[in-house]
């Protein structure tokens, strides 16, 4: 028999719980210690407003926490016939304590309760996503300070144009990394709120004290009105979709330089052996599979916030069963980009640079600017110059001085990594780290 909190004494047509249930019993399970959570919060406000005694809470307490042990213990399951995380709680706490167990939903529908989940959910997806950036920010950090002196081709349009290193390259995809935690920490901050008591999306009658359960739950605030609460699904998902792929976007820039660096008609860095692999008939060959792979992730990663823009467009006001599906959608990509980040930290622990790039006469004329700036600075007129340097290189006169005096904040001789570190600390810090 089907289990369902709004079972009203008759049994739903199989191929229409198939349909609309799907795969959510398994990313539900993602949710299950937040919905304890959350109960446990509920029930403790319950208590204080009259709705339970303190006899029933100090019976309810502890049932919740051991089912939440089971959970983290990985002992937990939605069972066959129950239709979401929210029923299999309940019917174990009824099926443990009896008519107690019905008592937690008062004052609270699904609604709220799925969003609750949801909110503690994205919150700690998003802390963990800053954990791995910050991970891979240190690491670029690291290589910057390591090869700051190491001169590399800068490129326009793909044509060889200045002087950079590799201090610049690793430092500039470092504090892009901070660009992007500012994503992240918007998104943290919208899912940093409390929809709880919000019910259906209208509020309720009972008394309900929502500033309590913000508090018990660690949410900076609530969800004031109830109709804006129920508005944030939705919401919520797109925020963290767009910080998602706006990380996404520098990690899959970054696997696409890697790459290319690594062609031989480059050969900037490469990697031991065993981090590349081959070709079924090609012995020579060395490919960058990891950073194809990731460059691929990433730039799927990159359509969630349409995907998402997509399913939500043309909702009406409150809660429609379209919602769902967002699950399917953000919950996996969390994971992946985890693991993005993970990899990338790993591969470039062991990237090795090559030395003295610019000495090859390939290089030359990327020291022309040089050049120019040279002679400004000792009184020529910079068109003057120019023209100069031009001509030189039109007819096959150009002889670079290969001397690179860049010292400005941020340059080959300054790239402010402590700076830039200093803009992660302060990011970090709003993610309460």
């Amino acid at each position: 028999m089907t289990k369902q909190l709004w079972n009203k004494g008759f049994e739903p047509d199989k191929m229409i719980e198939r349909f609309t249930v799907g795969n959510d019993r398994e990313l539900d399970l993602r949710l299950a210690r937040y919905d304890v959570l959350g109960s446990i919060a509920h029930i403790k406000m319950l208590c204080k407003i009259g709705l339970l005694t303190e006899e029933e809470l100090s019976r309810l307490v502890p049932a919740l926490e051991d089912i939440l042990h089971s959970i983290e213990s990985g002992e937990f399951t939605i069972e066959d016939g129950v239709e979401d995380v929210h029923s299999q709680v309940e019917f174990i706490l009824t099926e443990r304590l009896g008519d107690i167990g019905k008592k937690i939903h008062s004052g609270r529908s699904r609604n709220d309760q799925v969003l609750v989940d949801l909110k503690l959910f994205f919150r700690d997806e998003l802390k963990r996503i800053s954990e791995a950036v910050n991970r891979l920010f240190t690491r670029l950090q690291s290589l910057s300070e390591e090869h700051r002196d190491k001169l590399m081709p800068g490129y326009t349009h793909l044509q060889v144009a200045m002087p950079s290193s590799f201090g610049l390259w690793f430092g500039a995809y470092a504090e892009s990394l901070t660009d992007d935690m500012q994503m992240v920490v918007a998104a943290y901050n919208i899912a940093n709120q409390n929809p709880l008591g919000s019910a259906a999306g209208y509020g309720s009658s009972f008394p309900l004290d929502r500033e309590m359960t913000t508090e018990l739950l660690g949410f900076s605030n609530p969800h004031y009105n109830v109709v804006a609460a129920q508005m944030s699904r939705g919401k919520t998902e797109r925020a963290v979709a767009a910080a998602i792929a706006s990380v996404a976007s520098t990690l899959g820039h970054l696997a696409m330089d890697v790459c290319m660096w690594m062609c031989n008609n480059f050969g900037f860095v490469s990697f031991p052996d065993e981090l590349t692999t081959g070709s079924s008939i090609m012995p020579h060959k060395k490919n960058p599979d990891v950073f194809e792979i990731m460059r691929g992730k990433c730039n799927r990663l990159q359509s969630l916030p349409n995907e998402l823009t997509i399913l939500t467009a043309n909702l009406p006001l409150g809660y429609n069963r379209d919602l769902q599906l967002m699950k399917d959608i953000v919950f996996p990509a969390t994971d992946e980009l985890v693991d993005c980040l993970d990899m990338a930290d790993f591969m470039l622990s062991h990237i090795r640079i090559k030395e003295n790039i610019l000495d090859d006469p390939r290089y030359d004329y990327i020291f022309t600017v040089e050049d120019v700036n040279r002679m400004v600075v000792e009184g020529t007129p910079f068109r003057d110059a120019y023209k100069k340097v031009g001509m030189a290189v039109q007819e096959k006169r150009y002889k670079p001085t290969r001397e690179v005096h860049h010292t400005h904040l941020g340059s080959i001789g300054n790239p402010a990594n402590e700076r830039i570190a200093d803009k992660m600390t302060l990011l970090l810090k709003k993610m309460g780290k």
